[in-house]
C-alpha cells in the first residue's frame, strides 16, 4: 500500500525520488520505496526528510513514535543544541527555504549567515516575490544597549561594528517588495529566526559569545504555547525598532 500523504506532499513540492534522496542522503530507490511501499525509514532520517518537505513527521509516517518529554516540558520543543555553532548553516537556510507564509529575523548582527551564505539576499528576495513577509529587525550600532552587550561578551567595540555590517548586507532589501528591514536598541535576550511554524531560539548569556550559546528548536503545537511566547517577543521589539529606508 502506498504512502498516499508522502506522494501528495512531494508532489505539491514538485519532488523527485532523486531529488529528496540527495536532501536526505539516502539512495533514491529508499526514497521510491517509502513512496510506493509505504516503508518508513530510519527516524533520524524521516525528521530530516519531513523538515524539508514541511511537514509533520508523525503525519508523514505514523509509525514514527513521537518521543516522550519529561513532564513540564514544551510540546513546542523540537531539538536542544548545546550552542549555536553545532549548527551547520545550512539548518538555518533550509528554515527560511521551506518557509511560504512568514520569515522573521531578530538579531544584533548575525552576520555568519552573509559570511557563509552569501546568496541569503536572493534567497529572501525569492520568498517575498513567492508572497512571503519578511521582517528583519538588527541592532542600531549606536545603542547603549548594543554597546554594552559588546563589553558583557568581551567583543569591545566588535558588535557595534559588526551590526553596522550586518545593515550594509541587508541594505539592498530595504525597498524590495515584501520585505521590511528595521534597527532596534532593544536588550536582546535572544537571536530569532523564523520560518513559519518554526523558530530557532539562540539564548544569549552574560559574557558568553552568542555562537557558544544554546538554541532551542520550536515547532508550533498550540495556541499560546512556547512558540507563541517568543513570536511576541519579535513582535514587541519590531514595534519599537526604527525602519531603514534604502
Amino acid at each position: 500500500m502506498p504512502n498516499e500523504r508522502l506522494r501528495a506532499v512531494m508532489a505539491a513540492g514538485g519532488w523527485t525520488y532523486e531529488a529528496l534522496a540527495a536532501k536526505t542522503e539516502v539512495d533514491p530507490k529508499s526514497v521510491e520505496r517509502w513512496v510506493n511501499l509505504n516503508r518508513v525509514p530510519r527516524r533520524t532520517t524521516a525528521l530530516r526528510a519531513a523538515e524539508i518537505l514541511g511537514e509533520d513527521v508523525h503525519a508523514l509516517w505514523p509509525a514514527i513514535r513521537q518521543p516522550r518529554k519529561a513532564r513540564g516540558v514544551s510540546p513546542d520543543l523540537e531539538a536542544l543544541y548545546t550552542q549555536r555553532a553545532d549548527l551547520p548553516v545550512s539548518v538555518f537556510i533550509d528554515l527560511f527555504q521551506q518557509a511560504r507564509r512568514r520569515i522573521d529575523v531578530l538579531v544584533y548582527a548575525a552576520v555568519f549567515l552573509h559570511e557563509a551564505y552569501p546568496k541569503l539576499n536572493t534567497l529572501l528576495t525569492e520568498r517575498a516575490e513567492e508572497g512571503c513577509t519578511v521582517r528583519i529587525a538588527v541592532g542600531d550600532a549606536d545603542s547603549p544597549n548594543v554597546q554594552q552587550r559588546g563589553q558583557e561578551e568581551r567583543y569591545g567595540h566588535g558588535i557595534d561594528s559588526r551590526c553596522r555590517l550586518a545593515l550594509m548586507h541587508y541594505q539592498p532589501l530595504a525597498n524590495t517588495s515584501g520585505i521590511e528591514l528595521r534597527t532596534h536598541g532593544t536588550t536582546l535576550y535572544n537571536s530569532l529566526y523564523r520560518a513559519d511554524d518554526q523558530m530557532l531560539v539562540n539564548t544569549h548569556m552574560w559574557g558568553v559569545n552568542a555562537y557558544a550559546a544554546p538554541v532551542w528548536h520550536l515547532r508550533r503545537s498550540a495556541e499560546g504555547g512556547m512558540f507563541d511566547t517568543y513570536a511576541a517577543s519579535f513582535d514587541a521589539v519590531w514595534d519599537t525598532a526604527r525602519p531603514v529606508e534604502g
